[in-house]
């Protein structure tokens, strides 16, 4: 019996490609190398968004090789774009499949093997909540990024090929889907849009909730809002993408939004469905970011409800255009700032769920990471963490609960 592994960093997009190659290897007769066991294929899907995911993806390449010395290692992902030539210098067993040929990978690295299953998932293993990738790449080009050279264009999926993998997942009893992309805002279909795509998806039977992923504030039209906020299941919380509250660094970034944009996009959202909440993106120390410039960030995320702030220091990649841009920002500066807007971040999601004591909301629990012994936590349609004593719950229970509480790791909830 032949066995394999997955390992996977960085972004939702990578996440969803490494399920498809667990289940088109299952679906071939390949079975999970558990711990301690070798594997005759290894698959790692990296990242190179920082140097810190360059380092992961190089660590986790390393450590399969020296545990899996009779296997083959298929390396995917950005960072097999960028450093394709480093990566082969690792060792001679390493394969390399470009991002544009992800969807074949499977029979590039077993030319042996016949029928290949469809590039497609059918579940999402230790998840409650299933990614379904609609789109790739991005035109935007950010100063800051440089996922456009190694993902390439924007392009996007069928509709009809997202219900088919949609409807499988429902079937196979994922209770909630996110749409996700590279840059799903771009997601068009022979004239249809984001907004048609959520719509259709919506009306799955069966489907209890629906959510998008990464999306920017200035493709947040009209259309989308509405089908968003008046969907049958889709869920008041968006993740609307910040990097800075100060126009001058927008602009040094090649953001196509304002601050006031962003401001403007996320109190419309409120006022027209006031339990909304959003999760967000931040980079810290941008080259050039001022002291106001910084202060014009933390101004912003103070204002706004925000549930959840991803953090990231500025990291210098090599053929952006903002690596060659004048005063850099010192790291200790950075780390500075990075400290203030996490205590910021943590007082923010804190007041924010305060809001909510004493209401009763429907929770989908999931299997958690954090450590309280004795719970299970889950999260609120409009995305806040709910923790409940596990009892007889299970992860993908879908119960009601009274909120009673509020702690520094989320809400306390009473099943009613």
């Amino acid at each position: 019996m032949k066995r394999f592994k997955v390992v996977t960093l960085g972004c939702r997009t990578n996440q969803y490609e490494s399920q498809a190659y667990t289940d088109q290897l299952r679906q071939m007769g390949y079975v999970p190398a558990l711990d301690g066991e070798e594997a005759d294929l290894c698959v790692v899907n990296t990242c190179t968004v920082t140097e810190s995911a360059d380092r992961s993806s190089r660590y986790q390449i390393r450590s399969l090789l020296r545990e899996n010395p009779k296997a083959k290692v298929a390396v995917t992902g950005c960072m097999a774009e960028s450093a394709s030539d480093l990566l082969r210098g690792m060792d001679e067993r390493i394969e390399i499949v470009p991002n544009k040929q992800k969807d074949q990978l499977v029979a590039q690295v077993l030319p042996e093997e016949e029928n290949f299953p469809e590039f497609h998932i059918q579940a999402f293993d230790a998840h409650t909540r299933a990614f379904v990738k609609v789109q790739d790449g991005c035109d935007s080009y950010c100063t800051y990024c440089i996922i456009p050279y190694v993902r390439g264009r924007s392009r996007s999926r069928t509709i009809d090929d997202v219900l088919v993998e949609s409807r499988k997942l429902v079937a196979n009893g994922f209770k909630e889907i996110v749409l996700t992309g590279i840059n799903i805002g771009d997601f068009e279909d022979q004239g249809k849009r984001l907004a048609d795509l959520v719509r259709a998806v919506d009306q799955i039977e069966g489907l209890q909730r629906l959510r998008i992923s990464s999306i920017d504030p200035d493709e947040i039209d009209e259309d989308l809002r509405d089908a968003v906020l008046n969907g049958r299941c889709t869920c008041p919380s968006m993740h609307i993408v910040l990097q800075s509250g100060s126009n001058v660094v927008l602009k040094r970034m090649n953001r196509k939004y304002t601050r006031q944009i962003f401001i403007q996009t996320v109190e419309e959202l409120v006022r027209l469905k006031p339990d909304f909440t959003l999760t967000t993106d931040v980079i810290v120390g941008f080259p050039g970011e001022s002291d106001a410039d910084f202060a014009d960030t933390m101004e912003l995320v103070g204002a706004l409800p925000f549930a959840k702030i991803h953090m990231f220091p500025y990291s210098r990649r090599e053929r952006t255009r903002a690596a060659l841009y004048p005063n850099q920002v010192p790291p200790d500066v950075i780390n500075q700032r990075k400290q203030a807007l996490l205590r910021l971040a943590e007082q923010r999601g804190f007041a924010l769920r305060n809001q909510f004591v004493g209401r009763t909301m429907s929770v989908l629990l999931e299997q958690s990471e954090e450590a309280r012994p004795g719970f299970i936590s889950g999260h609120t349609d409009n995305f806040l963490r709910v923790w409940v004593r596990s009892g007889s719950y299970r992860p993908n229970d879908l119960i009601d609960v009274e909120l009673v509480a509020n702690e520094p790791d989320g809400l306390i909830g009473i099943p009613r």
